[in-house]
């Protein structure tokens, strides 16, 4: 790589919404595992959809984390390089985040000013209408593997990866939303309220 050359590293789904926070999950992982240099981004794009046209505008190297319904067997991880990804985030859009990252790579591409290069490393999700759940163990099982497939792009891209020294010094999602958190907080299967998870409920006045 250039010294003008950046790298972006992004997950993006909803944590809200089971295995639809699969993409969250791994680049918090990923972050958490592995130290960088300072022309690779860390970050968790949620469901900012074309607020995050600047960051990918200015990469020249992009690998993005998502949960992408592939038609395969719940938790099959497919890699998707470069002009093919646009394409399979479109195929079957599962939630609005999608639509809204497939305009940022359009809008991007219509600029000039798109990533040479595009890693999407996707996994097939099990359940996604679980408002408030976790990511199914299926799904979990593959946020090791996908953070491992980033950081071999890394290196072949010329990239010092290396294992961070103090995991707690990692940034992306440092607090409630971090996993453990998040869990933790959750309140069991018998207790909570099926619809949704009553953190994220909002009371009505009567």
């Amino acid at each position: 790589m250039t010294q003008t050359e950046t790298i972006l590293v992004l997950g993006i789904g909803n944590v809200l919404w089971a295995d639809e926070g699969f993409g969250v999950r791994a680049v918090e992982e990923f972050d958490r595992r592995y130290a960088c240099g300072d022309e690779v981004t860390v970050l968790d794009g949620g469901t900012q959809g074309l607020y995050l046209l600047p960051y990918v505008q200015q990469a020249s190297h992009l690998i993005v984390f998502d949960a992408i319904d592939y038609g395969l067997a719940p938790g099959t991880m497919k890699v998707v390089l470069d002009r093919e990804v646009p394409a399979y985030m479109g195929a079957k859009q599962m939630s609005l985040h999608q639509t809204g990252f497939q305009d940022v790579l359009a809008a991007a591409e219509l600029t000039g000013q798109s990533p040479r290069h595009l890693v999407l490393i996707g996994v097939q999700p099990e359940e996604l209408k679980d408002y408030g759940g976790s990511l199914r163990p299926v799904i979990r099982a593959q946020v090791s593997p996908s953070v491992d497939i980033a950081a071999e792009w890394l290196r072949r891209w010329g990239i010092d990866v290396e294992p961070r020294q103090d995991p707690a010094s990692a940034s992306v999602n440092a607090g409630a939303l971090a996993l453990e958190a998040y869990e933790g907080g959750r309140p069991s299967e018998v207790d909570a309220c099926r619809i949704g998870d009553p953190r994220f409920m909002t009371r009505r006045n009567s």
